[in-house]
C-alpha cells in the first residue's frame, strides 16, 4: 500500500508536467494535410506545381550562369537580377519538394525542427526578394534620372553592401519567428491545414497565448511590405517625373521600356502575396482550399516567371540565350 501510494503521488506531478509541457515532448512532428477539400485531385494539382518548380530551377540557374560567365553583364541591373534568381531558387526549393511529396506520395509528416526551418526560409527569403525589388527600383531610378553618374553611384562596392543589407534584414527580422514559436505549447491536434509550414498556420495550432506571435508576424509583414512598396513607389514617381520632361514620344517610350521587366516582376510578386496574406488573416469567407492554392502558387509562380520575363524583355539576356542554343545546334 505504501509503494502504491508513493507511485501514485509521483505519477500525478509527472502527468501534470507532461500535460503542461511543450507538445514537442510527446509528438515530434506535424502533419501537413496538403490541400484540404481537394484530396482526390491532389495528384493532378501536383503536376502544374512540378512544372512550375522545374521552370524555376532551370530558368534561375540559367540566369545566374549567363550573368556569371558574361563579363559584359556585370552591371548593377544584372547583378541585382542574379541576386533575385538566387533568392528565387532558395524560395522555390524550400517549398516545392515537400509540397510535392505531400501531394504525390502522401508524405504528410514533417518534423518539428524541419518545419521551423522551412518556415524561416520561406518568410526570410520572401523578405529578401522584396528587398531586392527595391534595390532594382533604385537602379532604374539612377539609370534614368542620373544616367551620367550611374556607374559611379552604383559601383560594385555599393551593390555588395545593398545585397548584404537585404540579407541581414531578412535574417534579423524573421529569426524571431522560430524563436517565439519555441515558447508555445501545442496540446491540441497537430494537423496543419496547409501544404507547407506557414507561420500563422503553425501559430493557430497552439493552445497557449499567441498574441506576441500574431502581433510580431503582422508587424513584420506591414513593416517589410509597407517600407518596400513606398520606396518602390517613390522611385517610380521620380522616374515618371523625369521621363515626362523628356521631349519626344519615342524617347519616353524607350525610357519606360527599360522599366517594363521590373514592373512585371513587382506585380507578379506583390499582388498574389498581398491577396494571400489578407485572405489568411481576414478572409474568413474565402474557401480554405482556395487560400492554400494561392499561398502555394505565390511561392512558385514568381520564381518560375521572373526568368521568363527578363529573358523575353531584356535584349542582352535574350541574345545570350539564343547564342548558347545556336552553339549547341552547331555541335
Amino acid at each position: 500500500m505504501i509503494l502504491v501510494s508513493f507511485l501514485s503521488s509521483v505519477s500525478k506531478p509527472l502527468t501534470m508536467a507532461f500535460n503542461n509541457s511543450s507538445w514537442r515532448l510527446l509528438h515530434p512532428s506535424f502533419f501537413l494535410m496538403g490541400i484540404p477539400g481537394l484530396e482526390e485531385s491532389q495528384h493532378w494539382i501536383a503536376l502544374p506545381l512540378c512544372i512550375l518548380y522545374l521552370l524555376a530551377v532551370m530558368g534561375n540557374v540559367s540566369i545566374i550562369f549567363i550573368i556569371w560567365t558574361d563579363s559584359s553583364l556585370h552591371q548593377p541591373m544584372y547583378l541585382f537580377l542574379a541576386m533575385l534568381s538566387g533568392i528565387d531558387l532558395v524560395l522555390a526549393s524550400s517549398t516545392a519538394p515537400k509540397t510535392l511529396a505531400v501531394l504525390l506520395v502522401h508524405a504528410h509528416e514533417i518534423g518539428y525542427t524541419v518545419c521551423l526551418i522551412q518556415m524561416f526560409f520561406i518568410h526570410a527569403f520572401s523578405s529578401m526578394e522584396s528587398g531586392v525589388l527595391v534595390a532594382m527600383a533604385l537602379d532604374r531610378y539612377v539609370a534614368i534620372c542620373h544616367p551620367l553618374h550611374h556607374s559611379t553611384i552604383l559601383h560594385p562596392g555599393i551593390i555588395g553592401r545593398i545585397g548584404m543589407a537585404v540579407l541581414v534584414r531578412g535574417l534579423v527580422l524573421l529569426l524571431p519567428f522560430p524563436i517565439l514559436l519555441q515558447r508555445l505549447i501545442f496540446c491540441r491536434a497537430t494537423i496543419i491545414g496547409h501544404a507547407y509550414c506557414e507561420h500563422m498556420a503553425v501559430v493557430k495550432l497552439a493552445c497557449s497565448e499567441t498574441t506576441v506571435n500574431r502581433a510580431y508576424g503582422l508587424a513584420v509583414a506591414l513593416l517589410v511590405v509597407g517600407i518596400d512598396v513606398v520606396a518602390i513607389g517613390i522611385s517610380y514617381g521620380l522616374i515618371l517625373q523625369t521621363v515626362l520632361k523628356v521631349p519626344g514620344g519615342e524617347a519616353r517610350l524607350k525610357a519606360f521600356s527599360t522599366c517594363g521587366s521590373h514592373i512585371c516582376v513587382i506585380l507578379i510578386f506583390y499582388i498574389p502575396g498581398m491577396f494571400s496574406f489578407l485572405t489568411h488573416r481576414f478572409g474568413h469567407h474565402v474557401p480554405h482550399h482556395v487560400h492554400i492554392l494561392l499561398a502555394t502558387l505565390y511561392l512558385l509562380v514568381p520564381p518560375a516567371l521572373n526568368p521568363l520575363v527578363y529573358g523575353v524583355k531584356t535584349r542582352q539576356i535574350r541574345h545570350r540565350v539564343m547564342r548558347v542554343f545556336s552553339l549547341k545546334g552547331q555541335i
